[in-house]
This record gives C-alpha cells, structure tokens and sequence, in this order.
C-alpha cells in the first residue's frame, strides 16, 4: 500500500496527537502559562526556525521545479517569520543569541541530515513540521492575548492551505516512491513526531525547573 500523508496520520494517530495536543498549548488557551515557559519556547524556536527555513532550502534544491512555487512561498514567509520573532523578542526584553536546549539542537541537527535524503522523506518531513505547528496552535480554539497572535500565525486559514498544498506535493512524489523510500518517509514522519513533543516538554518543564 502506498504511504499517503492522510495515511500516516491516521496509522499514527497517537504519536501525532502527543506532536499537537500538550500542557504548554492549553495552558496557553487558559492564558496561565508563565511567562518563562513562554519566552523559552520563543528563544528557542527562533533558533528552531533559522535552521528550518536552510532547511527549505534544501528541500527546494531537491524538488521538481513544478513543486517550486510552493516552497517559494514558504521561504518568503519564513523571512517574515524570523523578523517578527526578533519583534517578539524585543518587545519582551529577550535576548536571542543564546544556545540551543539539547532539544532544539538535535531537532536541528535531524533537520540538517535530511539533506541526504530522498526528496519524498523530505517532502514529508516539510509537511509533518508545518502541519504540526498548524495544528498544535490551531486546536485548542481561541486564545486570550498575547497568545491568540501566536495562534493566529499558524493556525489561520491560508497557512491551513499552504500546509494542504505541501501535503499534496508529498503525496505526489510518494506515490511513485519505492517501497524502501516509503518506509524512510514514514520514519520521518514519526521522527518529527516525537521532536515536536519533546520541543513542548522542553520549554513546559525546563523552565518550571528553572523558577524552582
């Protein structure tokens, strides 16, 4: 059977929902997160999101030119993206030349190794990052300033189509992938998985230790 995107969520349901669904997002909607939680999360996934958009990079010197159009558009947001985390930063007195937590860094480190993969793990890799950020801020619901910023950044509807459209694009390449490639794409799914969950636990726990 060919491994589909659709396919990968639902064979693993509970991996994706450990990925989407934390204490860090609700406490967030409730609007009691503390502060230091939050600005962890910040600090680190700015440096998170300067090695993802290399990343892209990467993944466009590996893709089809009809797939170009689509990755372009994510890259030209992402330079917006990095500015307005530098915005964030300033406003909250926050200095971002810091060192990546363990997590982060190899979250990074597995972000820089696709490099040698096929394009379809990739392309997979690409969707199942994206799509994590679109759902774990779009799923709890309406969130109470400062937070429903966040929310709304990721959790709008155009970037709900952008993550589509990146999904359709795994699939295509993935529909004629051999058998091994599949299996790699499918790793990386669970891979991004398991990072997404430990990049929520870092900044949920890290911090509540720090304050202790």
């Amino acid at each position: 059977m060919t491994i589909t995107c659709k396919l990968l969520l639902e064979n693993h349901a509970q991996d994706w929902q450990e990925a989407t669904v934390h204490p860090f997002l609700e406490q967030c909607q409730l609007g009691i997160i503390q502060p230091q939680q939050f600005n962890t999360w910040l600090m680190q996934d700015y440096l998170f999101v300067v090695e993802f958009t290399r990343m892209v990079g990467r993944v466009l010197a590996s893709a089809p030119p009809e797939h170009f159009d689509v990755i372009l558009g994510g890259l030209a947001a992402l330079k917006d993206e990095l500015n307005w985390f530098q915005e964030k930063a300033t406003q909250r007195q926050l200095n971002l030349n810091i060192k990546k937590q363990p997590t982060c860094r190899e979250y990074c480190e597995y972000m820089q190794s696709l490099a040698d993969k096929p394009y379809p793990v990739q392309a997979t890799a690409f969707w199942a990052i994206e799509l994590a950020y679109n759902q774990g801020w779009q799923l709890p619901g309406k969130m109470p300033d400062p937070y429903n910023e966040f929310a709304q950044r990721w959790g709008n509807t155009d970037f709900t189509k952008y993550v589509k459209l990146l999904s359709q694009q795994a699939d295509e390449v993935l529909e004629t992938a051999q058998e091994d490639i599949q299996k790699q794409a499918e790793e990386s799914f669970l891979i991004v998985a398991k990072f997404e969950h430990n990049f929520w636990q870092m900044a949920f726990h890290t911090a509540q230790h720090e304050s202790k």
